[in-house]
């Protein structure tokens, strides 16, 4: 058993060591889930696995630093070519080395909130629609909560009781503005930060060859 792997309690030890197959591993605040996760990737790259073949998606840029900070010093420069970051960061390499099956550039740009909104008011204003209805901020909202629960724009215009809502709320053109907003972005070569995991959902969804090639690459 590696050296480092004696600095973890019995519990932890045995998430680190548990290789085999699937695993899920529930831990409250304080309780090394970092140092875990760590000493997992560590163990793996002990054990010969390739660096390459190691996919680690963490919520946050601080994480990912601090792991990969923490793995290099336990196995050297190696640690380096780990794919390890963000859910969308991570993503969004994979949206660029697969960009032209959904039509984007390589180079797309990566809108933030405020580029979002101000798009959007932009095409409110050329629906001749009300903005102090249609507030950008709500539509927004609107749309990435559907991006969020895996709902595209064309099928966000073809469920009825998403429709039903946004008339209750005296808002029935969202679904139409969604549409226009999304095509808006296509046409500019831009996505959303929603859109990372949206649009790499489509991806795997639309072309599983190429879902079950990362698959492969990170078993």
């Amino acid at each position: 058993m590696p050296d480092f792997l004696n600095e973890l309690n019995e519990a932890q030890q045995k998430a680190v060591l548990s290789t085999e197959g699937p695993n899920m591993i529930l831990a409250g605040a304080g309780s090394g889930k970092t140092r875990v996760l760590t000493y997992r990737i560590a163990h793996l790259l002990d054990k010969g696995v390739d660096s390459f073949n190691i996919l680690s998606l963490t919520f946050t840029n601080k994480a990912a630093k601090e792991m990969r900070e923490r793995i290099e010093k336990i196995i050297g420069l190696e640690a380096r070519s780990l794919w390890m970051g963000t859910f969308h960061s991570i993503f969004a390499k994979i949206l660029r080395k697969e960009h032209d099956k959904l039509g984007f550039p390589y180079n797309f740009t990566i809108y933030d909130t405020i580029d979002a909104k101000n798009l959007l008011k932009s095409i409110i204003k050329e629906q001749g629609l009300d903005d102090k209805v249609y507030k950008p901020g709500i539509v927004y909202s609107r749309i990435s909560a559907a991006k969020n629960n895996l709902i595209s724009a064309n099928k966000y215009n073809n469920d009825d009781s998403i429709l039903t809502e946004d008339k209750r709320m005296g808002k029935p053109e969202i679904g139409k503005l969604y549409l226009i907003y999304g095509l808006r972005c296509l046409k500019s070569g831009a996505m959303d930060f929603d859109d990372l995991l949206f649009k790499t959902y489509e991806l795997f969804l639309k072309f599983p060859e190429i879902l079950k090639k990362y698959q492969k690459l990170y078993k």
